[in-house]
């Protein structure tokens, strides 16, 4: 394994602007370079190198990170890969260390089993393209749908032979062990699990053999048509798309993601040039597939029959794919026709006029399949219009939501706002479940939250409350995602500065001490996520985490959010000093971090002490009709030095309080 301190100095050598610039054509704009994105096809350059900040970032598709994330991304390298990779080109010998036994043999373990499943390929391609029997029976059915030797080679595709056990015995005879060829699921008992069948490999994202589908040729037997092997330490098939590997450069240049349902319309509509393309395999998709899928692109057009069948294997998995932010069309291919059949029909060009003409917003197309035949039937229409606001309610993004809306309702032709009501309401009982799910998690991890029941002796509550007043009702926190966002800028963009020499206070420190009673409260759980790992790091070592580590961190969220700030576009511009001889004085806008975390402290007290001042009101309320005078007089009291406090900083930041 490579030592830390290896990796930091390969990380820290690496130039940007150096390593994307061996496989993109970069020209310098002011302080960055900028290129055309070799992630997805643009003709106008969106991609920005900054090499001040040593980072990478496509402002069409979003992708982004250091030097070791774009050879990762570009030419799908692991980590250790990709630091080995800067290390040859930068002339840096790396230091390895030791690692345990454990883990040096689970890694071995692992890669044992790539090995073997390497050798069945190897044997399965072998018996496919060499011997009579295979020739004659694998092969002519490869042929026949009009496979080339090249794609045969890299889809992997192969015959086992009928025979009980050729593939066993060829194996144990090199070497491999009878217990890794159960594990595999290739065999079992001194017998073969695929006989007869011809095979697909299935690879990873890295390219490597993870699993096989095995396709019987017979008809009229009893044998199911597709077996395939069983979950493995590196096969998991919710993390798998067929032909991801062989497509994914497709997909980033194409900006689209094909989704058929089988592995021959994958080899097909590659073999015709179409090869932005993957399968589920017959299954529903899984949050793991679409992540996958969600590296390359956002956008992604579903290919089916145009029979019901096709409607509903469809409908699977679209609720997730809205869910994680998808752009999802749709294709209904002709009645009788699979995208395998189709593509070898019509070719290429036949097949981009089809799709051009044909292709349709899958929610605009599934409210026409479902509502079509209902305008008699008061009750099946409702039906169908309550499934269609459940898939509407699992986008978030309240522009798009509305767009949808307004078109069911000239679908449907019902008043827009009666559905937007409806959609709003299923839209707040999914997020209400899944804020609670979260808290089950918190409170199953971190135990019951800060404010559940009583104080314990000498804590604080909010702002100095004093302890014998009692604690409004209601979260005070809801509302200030803004407020919120603008300190997680600054703790991942600018935490590691000094804020004040004198006292060698550091930016991330001064903003963590004035926030600390409330960052229970955090309306958003990113920001919360932030600035809690923040205050971890701080206790635990003394220093404020870089902008580096929150590029670098292992949450996508969380990275992608640092990313975005530490790429601004906000620069002083040169042309001040060029063109008009302006010497500017002002520090470009983000070294102005003192005067922007006062700022955006500031602001963020001010909404919590107004909404405390609104809770307390509501309170003083409550107790003024039940009569119960020593409440009201401490509350009174409290309230008076909130108002105190929030008129002060309203002053300060020159904001106006509505009454």
């Amino acid at each position: 394994m490579i030592e830390e301190e290896s990796v930091k100095e390969v990380l820290e050598t690496a130039r940007a602007e150096e390593v994307v610039g061996d496989f993109v054509q970069l020209r310098r704009r002011g302080q960055n370079y900028i290129g055309l994105c070799p992630f997805h096809s643009e003709k106008t350059p969106s991609f920005n190198v900054n090499p001040q900040r040593n980072i990478y970032k496509c402002f069409g598709c979003g992708e982004g990170g250091d030097p070791a994330k774009f050879l990762m991304e570009y030419e799908q390298l692991s980590f250790p890969d990709a630091i080995r990779w800067l290390a040859r080109k930068y002339n840096i010998k790396l230091k390895e260390k030791e690692v345990s036994q454990e883990y040096i043999a689970e890694e071995q373990a692992k890669e044992s089993l790539y090995l073997v499943n390497a050798y069945a390929l190897d044997y399965y391609q072998r018996q496919l393209l060499t011997t009579d029997l295979g020739r004659s029976v694998g092969l002519s059915y490869f042929k026949s749908r009009g496979y080339s030797e090249d794609i045969i080679k890299e889809f992997g595709l192969g015959y086992a032979t009928p025979e009980r056990d050729d593939f066993t015995r060829a194996a144990l005879q090199v070497g491999y062990q009878p217990e890794q060829l159960a594990e595999l699921g290739l065999s079992r008992d001194g017998r073969d699990f695929f006989r007869d069948r011809v095979l697909f490999a299935i690879h990873n994202a890295s390219g490597k053999v993870a699993a096989f589908a095995g396709r019987i040729l017979k008809t009229n037997v009893k044998a199911p048509k597709y077996i395939n092997s069983p979950e493995t330490e590196i096969y998991h098939k919710s993390d798998v798309l067929y032909g991801m590997f062989q497509a994914r450069r497709a997909v980033r240049k194409e900006d689209n993601c094909y989704l058929v349902e089988g592995y021959t319309d994958v080899i097909s509509m590659h073999q015709a040039g179409i090869r932005n393309v993957v399968a589920s395999s017959g299954t529903s998709l899984t949050p793991g597939q679409i992540k996958l899928v969600k590296r390359y692109t956002q956008n992604v057009t579903l290919l089916y029959d145009g029979d019901n069948a096709g409607i509903k294997a469809a409908l699977r998995g679209a609720d997730l794919l809205l869910e994680q932010d998808m752009n999802i069309r749709i294709v209904f291919l002709p009645d009788g026709e699979d995208p395998d059949s189709f593509i070898q029909a019509e070719g290429e060009a036949g097949f981009e006029a089809f799709v051009a003409a044909n292709r349709q917003d899958f929610l605009i197309k599934v409210a026409e399949v479902l509502l079509k035949g209902t305008e008699n039937d008061p009750i099946e229409r409702s039906k169908a219009v309550e499934q269609i606001l459940n898939t509407l309610a699992k986008i978030l993004d309240p522009s798009k939501r509305s767009l949808y809306l307004r078109r069911l309702s000239e679908i449907a032709n019902m008043d827009e706002r009666s559905l937007l009501e409806r959609a709003n309401y299923l839209l707040r009982i999914r997020l209400k479940k899944e804020q609670q799910k979260i808290e089950r998690e918190e409170r199953r991890d971190e135990g019951p939250p800060p404010g559940e029941g009583p104080p314990m002796p000498g804590e604080a509550l909010p702002f100095g409350t004093p302890e014998t007043a009692e604690a409004p009702a209601g979260n005070f926190a809801r509302g200030h995602e803004y407020q919120e966002r603008d300190l997680a800028r600054i703790l991942m963009t600018a935490g590691h500065e000094v804020y004040d020499k004198e006292e060698n206070l550091l930016v991330a420190q001064y903003l963590i001490d004035n926030i600390e009673d409330v960052i229970d409260d955090f309306d958003h759980p990113l920001y919360q996520r932030i600035a809690r790992e923040t205050r971890q790091i701080l206790e635990r070592t003394g220093i404020a985490p870089s902008p580096e580590h929150f590029i670098r961190h292992f949450d996508p969220e969380v990275s992608k959010l640092a990313l975005h700030f530490s790429m601004r576009p906000d620069v002083l511009s040169e042309n001040w000093l060029k063109r008009w001889n302006i010497v500017l004085n002002q520090k470009e806008p983000d070294k102005n971090f003192r005067i922007d975390s006062d700022q955006a402290l500031r602001r963020f007290r001010l909404m919590k002490l107004i909404r405390m001042c609104r809770g307390y009101s509501e309170k003083i309320k409550a107790f003024a009709e039940a009569g119960d005078e020593d409440q009201l007089l401490v509350h009174l009291k409290v309230l008076q030095r909130l108002q105190s406090i929030r008129d002060e900083l309203a002053r300060e930041l020159r904001t106006v309080l509505l009454p």
